[in-house]
């Protein structure tokens, strides 16, 4: 390693975005209220999809690995930052820190393999209906969950904890939270290898499922245009427009992110706020607000709760009354 004889770093600090005080009360609420936004609505359809036996299909089965994705990334560094934002300090400690970004590399590289997952079930849907069922089998869908996950956890986790980086120099983190690309800017030692591992993690999980995805939605639209009723090509491209929707705002800015620049610059530590904060809290609102079957299901759910409540008030009153009498 270079730089043998300097003293390990043991904590790294986070410049953020500003020092201004009026600024992080801003921030610190903008932040808040969009985390509290992301809990709600995803819990809201990991729930939905749960207790509603209509949405036990592949594609809401994949929705919810998405909505708990989704959880799990604004989660392990949105906390930080919120406390960040009242701290002149911002300090985190490197270890904390190799952790924030190796649980956010792994769920963000296995959202890209589950919106290509996501993409080829509209597309089986769409394209062969009929053997839609057989194709997309609960064996099949669990075999893919559990390739999909391991093979995040194989691509991005093991080499990371068998060369983990270490810190000798600069200690300023020129980024809100531990996103690798800005990490990698302080790390000391030869990074050829971890640098070459980036660009191969880079071209199988983020070109490779978004040209699996463009090719799909290819063979979406031409089975689409195949279709004689206006009313079903409405109904097909309504079913592929939340999933399109998601796909242009994560890989748009994933792909300007990591495709773009050799060095990190201060201006993507902005960028990432978009695939790192803004889809988590849209996704569910896309997919619930232009999803009937999810809008249906919570109504009636929410409608059976409410008979419920009043059937049981009404029993109570009257057997109150029936005791006064």
């Amino acid at each position: 390693m270079d730089n043998v004889n300097q003293t390990l770093l043991t904590e790294l600090i986070l410049v953020g975005f500003t020092q201004n005080f009026q600024a992080c009360i801003l921030l610190f609420v903008m932040f808040f209220i969009m985390y509290i936004l992301t809990i709600l609505g995803n819990s809201f359809l990991i729930f939905t999809i749960i207790v509603s036996p209509q949405l036990h299909t592949p594609m809401y089965y994949f929705l919810c690995n998405l909505s708990f994705i989704d959880l799990g990334y604004t989660s392990c560094s949105i906390p930080k930052i919120l406390l960040d934002s009242f701290s002149n300090a911002r300090t985190i400690s490197v270890t904390g820190c190799l952790i924030q970004m190796n649980f956010g590399l792994f769920l963000g590289t296995t959202e890209c393999i589950l919106l290509a997952v996501m993409a080829y079930d509209r597309y089986i849907a769409i394209c062969f209906p009929l053997h839609y069922t057989v194709i997309m089998s609960w064996k099949v869908c669990n075999c893919i969950t559990i390739v999909m996950w391991s093979g995040s956890f194989i691509g991005t986790l093991i080499p990371n904890i068998i060369k983990p980086l270490v810190f000798c120099r600069r200690n300023q983190l020129n980024h809100i939270s531990c996103e690798i690309l800005a990490v990698l800017e302080l790390a000391c030692g030869d990074l050829t290898i971890t640098k070459m591992h980036m660009f191969y993690q880079s071209a199988v999980f983020l070109i490779s499922p978004l040209l699996f995805i463009i090719v799909s939605y290819i063979c979406i639209i031409i089975s689409i245009l195949k279709i004689s009723s206006v009313g079903g090509r409405s109904k097909a491209f309504s079913t592929c427009a939340s999933h399109l929707t998601v796909v242009i705002m994560f890989y748009g800015t994933s792909m300007v992110m990591y495709m773009g620049q050799a060095r990190f610059s201060s201006s993507q530590k902005y960028i990432s706020l978009v695939y790192g904060v803004g889809t988590p809290v849209l996704n569910p609102f896309i997919y619930s607000l232009r999803n009937n079957d999810v809008k249906e299901a919570f109504m009636k759910k929410f409608l059976i709760h409410i008979g419920h409540q009043f059937s049981n008030c009404v029993a109570t009153e009257t057997i109150d009354l029936s005791e006064a009498s």
